[in-house]
């Protein structure tokens, strides 16, 4: 019997963590693994997921949720499937499929993007997921729990590949939904009063 397992929450909240823990768990039981990742991620590898603390786990780069079934080795009983956020609705479909099929399909991404909004595809795969995990970061402004990422760099585009200096992890008291204006005003007040200091 196949299922999904979905592990979502905020950057920097140990996704990628929990996904490897699985995947080698998965190892130790002797059960036939393989990880993917989406190809436009090389942040950190571009054959490896990589943890923000620098844990490693081999893994094959894809440019496409359907790539997934064209490069599964027949073997395979667990697929690990990272940074499920830059495969789109897609990666629904496929999911689906692997576990209907009988594979344990283990899924991480974002639930949530820079804007607050919900992310696809990971409400839907929540839907559909037999198992759900949410992590949670610190917020980096006060120290409570951090649910949402937030984006520190001036941009529009829903997919911006980024790690520490671009994102953030904040809490729903201190996050604000795109890129931090009062942040930007602050900075310009400082800035002008600097100015106007007499020498």
């Amino acid at each position: 019997m196949g299922w999904i397992e979905a592990i979502c929450g905020p950057m920097f909240s140990g996704k990628s963590e929990e996904l490897i823990r699985r995947l080698r768990r998965a190892s130790i039981a002797r059960k036939q693994v393989q990880v993917f990742k989406p190809a436009i991620d090389t942040r950190y590898s571009g054959d490896e997921i990589v943890t923000h603390d620098d844990v490693r786990m081999g893994s094959e780069s894809v440019n496409s949720a359907e790539e997934i079934l064209a490069k599964l080795h027949w073997r395979t009983q667990v697929i690990g499937i990272d940074e499920a956020n830059f495969f789109g609705q897609p990666l629904l479909e496929v999911a689906n499929q692997l576990a209907d099929s009988g594979k344990r399909v283990i899924v991480a991404g974002l639930d949530t993007d820079y804007m607050g909004r919900p992310f696809p595809p990971m409400p839907d795969l929540l839907a559909i997921a037999e198992s759900i995990t949410k992590t949670l970061a610190i917020c980096v402004r006060c120290g409570n729990p951090a649910k949402h990422t937030q984006r520190l760099v001036d941009s529009d585009e829903l997919i911006l590949i980024g790690a520490t200096g671009a994102y953030e992890a904040r809490c729903r008291a201190c996050f604000e939904p795109g890129f931090p204006r009062q942040e930007l005003l602050d900075f310009a007040a400082i800035g002008q009063s600097s100015a106007t200091v007499p020498d």
